[in-house]
């Protein structure tokens, strides 16, 4: 039997990987956490064979426990399942030893055909993160890779950015569209919505529907 760990702060998230863990692996124990803090105890108190991992929390990233799953238990096989395609997430939860990286805004029959590999020791990939993991190693055999000198490092400012996507997400939900209704405009399911708001409404440190409509009239998305 699976002893699986589940972390994922939205609630009706959870419920839904939950279910899916569930027809991957019939029969499992899940451990629920919606928190790092917890997961790390979780990590410290108990023995898992798979972790399913979501990224962004709301007292930091998943790849924290991801590393303490790598130094703790490493035949561990973790799992980030996440909306986060870029670079600057994908590759540091590699780094920390994530075996997989899943986009929740496949449809449950892909993410369950993508998790079965894991019986076979295969890493379980979304197939957009695949070809950017091939891109990028393609690359790397082509050229030296190039790093910023410390000085250049310390000079970078950060600021809030907001991609394509959560743009597109912050006008849908500052003209009082449902989350529903969002997912049915965009071809996404609810559950990846409600992710793209949290993770909005982080990044803008922003609580209510309210103060979203203002940022996004501050970021000029109803004259686009």
């Amino acid at each position: 039997m699976k002893h699986i760990l589940l972390l994922e702060d939205l609630p009706e998230i959870r419920a839904w990987l939950k279910t899916l863990a569930l027809q991957v692996f019939p029969g499992a124990q899940i451990s629920e956490s919606a928190r790092v803090h917890d997961a790390l105890q979780l990590v410290n108190a108990q023995r898992f064979d798979v972790a399913m991992l979501d990224l962004g929390l709301p007292d930091g990233s998943g790849v924290e426990v991801v590393q303490a799953l790598r130094d703790k238990q490493p035949d561990v096989q973790s799992v980030v399942v996440t909306i986060h395609d870029d670079d600057e997430h994908l590759f540091p939860a590699l780094q920390a030893g994530a075996f997989g990286y899943l986009l929740k805004e496949q449809s449950r029959e892909q993410l369950a055909e993508q998790l079965q590999r894991i019986a076979q020791g295969e890493p379980p990939l979304s197939p957009s993160i695949a070809r950017r993991v091939i891109q990028y190693f393609t690359a790397q055999a082509r050229m030296a890779p190039q790093q910023p000198t410390g000085n250049e490092a310390d000079s970078v400012t950060p600021h809030v950015q907001l991609t394509d996507r959560e743009n597109e997400v912050l006008l849908r939900v500052a003209k009082g569209f449902t989350l529903p209704e969002i997912g049915q405009q965009l071809n996404l399911s609810r559950h990846t919505i409600a992710d793209y708001v949290k993770q909005i409404y982080r990044k803008l440190n922003v609580s209510s529907r309210a103060e979203a409509a203002l940022e996004a009239q501050r970021l000029g998305l109803f004259r686009r």
